[in-house]
C-alpha cells in the first residue's frame, strides 16, 4: 500500500492535515532526512514526550506537500522508506505512547538514560524489532507483550527496578544478547533454557541466591557474567556449557570452585572476592584453554602444582589469600604476563623480587626449578651414555612440562643437541627467548605433531620461516621484540592460531595475513609503526577479543571499528589521531566503540 492511501485508513483527513503540536519539537530537516535514511535520532534534546508527527511519520503528510514545489527525484516524499532505527536516549521520556505501534517498520528502538517507569503494551506489535535499548530508567516491570518479538537479537534492560522476570521470556528465540544488570532480580526464569541463541548474557549486581539447572540449555552462551550476587553453589550443569568462553562469578559466597569438564572453550574466569579455600587438581586439569584466571581476595592457602599445566595462561589473580609457597614450575608458564600476588603470606621469596613485577619474578622460579635439576644431577652424574648437551639443557622441564628451553642463552643458533634432546618426548612448548637468532630454526618443524606454544621474543629475527608456517596445532606464538616487517601469506596455515605477539617489531601495515586467520582472539601489535587498520576485515573476525594497536603512527581511528563488538580489549592509547579524545579512551573499550559508532555516518 502506498504512503498516501496508508494515510487515509481509518482518517480520510489524516494525510493532509498539519500535526498539531509540538510541531517545531523535531526540526523539518530532521524528518526530511529520517524519511530518506529511515533513521531518526532524536537523543539528548530535553523532551518531556515524543510529539505525535515522530509516531506518525509514516503516515502522514510531510510539510513540504503543503507548499507548492516542483520534486525532485530524490525529495519524492511519497515514495522514501519508512522510519527503521528510532533514538531518544537521553531525554526526560516518562513514558512512551501505544502509537508506537504505528512504527511497524523499526528495527531498532533505543531510549536508553530516561525516566520510563514502564513500557507500552503496543511495543509487542514491532515485529520486525531486532534491538531494544530501555536501559537507565526506572522499569519495575516489563509487559508480557513484548515477549512476542520473535525477531529480537539485543535487549538491554541495565540498570532499572525490575524484580522479578515472567516465564515468557523463553519465547525470545533470536535474541542473542541479554543485558539485566544491576536491577533486583531474586530468581532466572527456568524458561531461559529455551534462549538457545543466546551469547551473551548479564546478571549482575542483582539478588540472585541460586540459578537454574536449565540454564545449561543455552548452548550458544559464550559470556556469562553473574558478578555481586549472593550465590553459594554453581549447578553442575553449568559445566556441559561447551561454548561457554567467559564467566565472571566475582563478589558472590562460593565456597568451592566449580568443576568444568565440558567447558573446553573456556577463556576467562572471573572468581575473587569469595570464600574459596582449596584449589584442586580436579578443579584445573580440563581448563585447557583458560588464559585468564582471577581468584583475589579468596582463602586460598596453597596452589597445586598441575597449576602448570595451564599452557595458554597469561593473567593470574592471587592477590590477598593465604598462600605460603608457590610451585617452583610456574615459572615456565610461556604465556604469563601478570602475576598478582600482593597480600600473601609468601615466605620463600624475598620482598625486593616480589616487587620487580611479573617476568622477574617467574624468572626467579626458573632458577629454583635449575637448582633442583642441577642437585638432582649431582646424584646422578653424566654418564657415558648421556648426550654431551643434556648437563645445560633442562631435561626436566622436557620430561614432565613438556618444555623445549634454551632461552637467555645469547645464541645466534639453536645447537643440534638441543631439538636432538627431546628424543621420544612429545614437546608442547618451545622458549627460544632472549638469544640473538636471525632466523627460525628449521628443525621446528620436526615438533609440528604436538607443539602448540611458541616464544622467539627477544631475538633479532627478519621475516618468519615457512617452516613455521607448518606447525598446524600452533595456538599461541610469542614474536615480540624482533625486527619484523611483514609475515608471509602461507601463515593463513595455522588454522588454530588464537593469539599473536608483534610488538616491538618494525611493521609500518597491518599484517594483511591476520585479516585471514579467523581463529585469532588477541592481536598484540603496540609499539610498531602502523598506519591504518581495515574495520570491515576485523569485523569479520568474530573471535577477535584483543586488539592492541597503542604506539603505532594511527592518524584516525575510523569510525566503522566500533561496528567490532566483539571486542573486549581495544588499546589506542600512544597513536597521533585527534579523536577520540584521551577523556573517552580513559572509559574503557564499551565507551571508545560507543563513541566511534556514533560518528558513523548515516
Amino acid at each position: 500500500m502506498s504512503r498516501a492511501r496508508r494515510g487515509l485508513v481509518g482518517d480520510p483527513r489524516a494525510g493532509f492535515r498539519r500535526p498539531a503540536g509540538d510541531a517545531e519539537a523535531v526540526p523539518q530537516g530532521l524528518l526530511r532526512a529520517a524519511r530518506k535514511s529511515g533513521q531518526l535520532n532524536l537523543s539528548g534534546r530535553e523532551l518531556s514526550d515524543v510529539p505525535q508527527h515522530v509516531w506518525r511519520i509514516n503516515l502522514d503528510t510531510p510539510e513540504e506537500a503543503h507548499q507548492n514545489l516542483s520534486f525532485v527525484a530524490a525529495d519524492r516524499w511519497w515514495e522514501q522508506t519508512d522510519l527503521s532505527k528510532l533514538i531518544l536516549s537521553s531525554n526526560k521520556l516518562q513514558h512512551l505512547s501505544e502509537e508506537i505501534k504505528l512504527l511497524p517498520a523499526l528495527t531498532v528502538l533505543d531510549v536508553h538514560d530516561n525516566q520510563l517507569t514502564s513500557l507500552p503494551s503496543a511495543i509487542g506489535s514491532l515485529e520486525n524489532l531486532q534491538k531494544l535499548n530501555v536501559s537507565h530508567n526506572k522499569i519495575k516491570e516489563i509487559p508480557e507483550e513484548l515477549t512476542q518479538l520473535k525477531h529480537l537479537r539485543s535487549l538491554l534492560l541495565q540498570h532499572n527496578e525490575l524484580n522479578d522476570l515472567s516465564d515468557g521470556f523463553g519465547g525470545l528465540v533470536s535474541l542473542e544478547e541479554l543485558d539485566l544488570s544491576n536491577n533486583h532480580l531474586a530468581t532466572v526464569p527456568t524458561s531461559f533454557a529455551s534462549l538457545t541463541s543466546l551469547v551473551r548474557l548479564n546478571l549482575s549486581y542483582n539478588q540472585l541466591r541460586s540459578l537454574p539447572a536449565e540454564i545449561s540449555a543455552m548452548k550458544s552462551l559464550k559470556q556469562l557474567d553473574c558478578t555481586k550476587n549472593y550465590l553459594e553453589v554453581i549447578p553442575s550443569e553449568l559445566a556441559s556449557m561447551a561454548y561457554l568462553e567467559q564467566l565472571y562469578l566475582r563478589k558472590n559466597k562460593l565456597r568451592y570452585l566449580p568443576e568444568f569438564p565440558s567447558c573446553k572453550l573456556l577463556k576467562e574466569l572471573h572468581i575473587g572476592e569469595n570464600q574459596i579455600e582449596m584449589l584442586s587438581a580436579e578443579h584445573l586439569k580440563h581448563l585447557n584453554s583458560i588464559s585468564v584466571l582471577e581468584l583475589r581476595d579468596n582463602k586460598l592457602k596453597s596452589l597445586p602444582d598441575e597449576i602448570t599445566l595451564l599452557r595458554g595462561l597469561e593473567r593470574l589473580d592471587l592477590s590477598n589469600n593465604d598462600i605460603s609457597r608457590l610451585p617452583y614450575a610456574l615459572g615456565n608458564l610461556p604465556q604469563l604476563q601478570f602475576l598478582a600476588l600482593d597480600g600473601n603470606p609468601l615466605r620463600a621469596i624475598r620482598r625486593d623480587i616480589l616487587q620487580k613485577g611479573t617476568q622477574e619474578l617467574l624468572k626467579y622460579l626458573r632458577s629454583k626449578i635449575k637448582d633442583d635439576v642441577t642437585s638432582l644431577n649431582e646424584e646422578h652424574p653424566v654418564t657415558a651414555m648421556t648426550l654431551p648437551s643434556q648437563s645445560r639443557i633442562n631435561m626436566h622441564a622436557i620430561a614432565t612440562l613438556k618444555l623445549l628451553d634454551y632461552s637467555e642463552k645469547r645464541a645466534s643458533e639453536i645447537p643440534d643437541e638441543v631439538f636432538n634432546a627431546v628424543g621420544s618426548n612429545l614437546i608442547t612448548a618451545v622458549n627460544f627467548s632472549k638469544n640473538q637468532l636471525n632466523e627460525i630454526p628449521a628443525r621446528i618443524v620436526e615438533l609440528k605433531e604436538s607443539i602448540c606454544d611458541i616464544n622467539f621474543g627477544f631475538n633479532k629475527l627478519i621475516s618468519v620461516s615457512l617452516e613455521l608456517c607448518m606447525l598446524h596445532r600452533l595456538t599461541h606464538l610469542d614474536l615480540r621484540n624482533n625486527f619484523l616487517t611483514s609475515l608471509p601469506d602461507e601463515m593463513e596455515a595455522l588454522t588454530r592460531l588464537q593469539i599473536i605477539n608483534l610488538s616491538f617489531n618494525r611493521f609500518t601495515i597491518f599484517p594483511d595475513v591476520l585479516y585471514h586467520m579467523p581463529t585469532l582472539e588477541t592481536i598484540l601489535l603496540s609499539n610498531n609503526q602502523v598506519g591504518s587498520l581495515d574495520p570491515l576485515q576485523l569485523k569479520k573476525m568474530e573471535t577477535l577479543g584483543t586488539l592492541d594497536v597503542q604506539n603505532n603512527d594511527l592518524l584516525q581511528v575510523p569510525p566503522e571499528l566500533g561496528n567490532c563488538v566483539n571486542l573486549r580489549a581495544l588499546l589506542l592509547e600512544g597513536n597521533p589521531f585527534r579523536t577520540p579524545r584521551a577523556a573517552i579512551l580513559a572509559k574503557g573499550t564499551a565507551a571508545v566503540l560507543e563513541y566511534l559508532r556514533s560518528r558513523i555516518p548515516t
